[in-house]
């Protein structure tokens, strides 16, 4: 009878094996989350941004210049519910308004927008 080297894999080599498919799959999962947060935040900034040139459209629209001061209001889109902050401040130009929106969720600003506003 001869003896010979038996095929297979030894424990240490199966535990090495484990061990870089556990690394490797942990680093997918990484990405993956990176790529699902990341999607996340340009959805609420592209709602937060439709809120903001909205509310410039409407003061645009109404074609008087808008009382200087802060307001706030709320803006549904996509089924999120956004606060909306103006802030309207007089230029040196008389005919002309300076006016800031910004646009809020949770308490955090996702996007700004400033624009001058003229008399018609």
């Amino acid at each position: 009878m001869s003896q010979g080297t038996a095929g297979g894999f030894t424990l240490v080599e199966v535990m090495v094996a484990l061990a870089i498919t556990a690394i490797a799959l942990t680093t997918g999962i990484k990405a993956t989350s990176a790529l699902t947060s990341n999607a996340g935040r340009q959805a609420t900034l592209m709602l937060a941004q439709v809120c903001a040139q909205n509310r410039l459209v409407e003061l645009r629209l109404a074609r008087r210049l808008p009382g200087v001061g802060d307001s706030s209001s709320r803006c549904t889109q996509g089924g999120r519910e956004l606060r909306v902050e103006q802030q309207v401040r007089a230029t040196p130009n008389p005919n002309f308004q300076r006016v800031e929106v910004a646009v809020m969720e949770g308490g955090y600003t996702v996007t700004q927008v400033a624009t001058i506003v003229g008399r018609d």
